[in-house]
């Protein structure tokens, strides 16, 4: 449905593939007849009518993400992450001048987290 309340058509649907890797099918849906409408200055800038994709996969995930953060669970695990790992990254990044990383890369820096991480374990280990 486009903002107005009109059905929009779909027009097709291809796969692309994230940076990661993974295959997404995007939909592409078309408005019927845009011209004329209130809302078409706020809703697209397009010449023709306007056209949306949608990933109804990542949607479906986004639901089913955001109904299991509302369970009684998921607000408990919520307020428990606050006192589980907010306090480590900020003892690492305060307490022993952590700003940035040194390194470049996504394998240097995951190799320098699990040295900071080390240290960090090292450091309560001894306390």
């Amino acid at each position: 449905m486009c903002p107005c309340g009109k059905t929009m058509k779909n027009i097709g649907s291809y796969e692309h593939v994230t940076k990661a890797g993974f295959k997404q099918t995007i939909t592409k849906y078309r408005a019927g007849n845009c011209n004329g409408c209130p809302l078409r200055s706020d809703c697209h800038g397009q010449k023709d009518n306007r056209i949306i994709e949608v990933n109804h996969n990542l949607n479906r995930l986004k639901r089913q993400a955001e109904k299991r953060l509302k369970t009684k669970r998921g607000i408990q695990k919520r307020k428990q992450r606050c006192h589980d790992t907010e306090p480590v990254f900020a003892n690492i990044k305060h307490n022993h001048l952590f700003k940035r990383f040194m390194m470049r890369g996504l394998d240097k820096v995951s190799i320098e987290a699990g040295l900071l991480a080390l240290a960090h374990n090292l450091r309560k280990r001894t306390a």
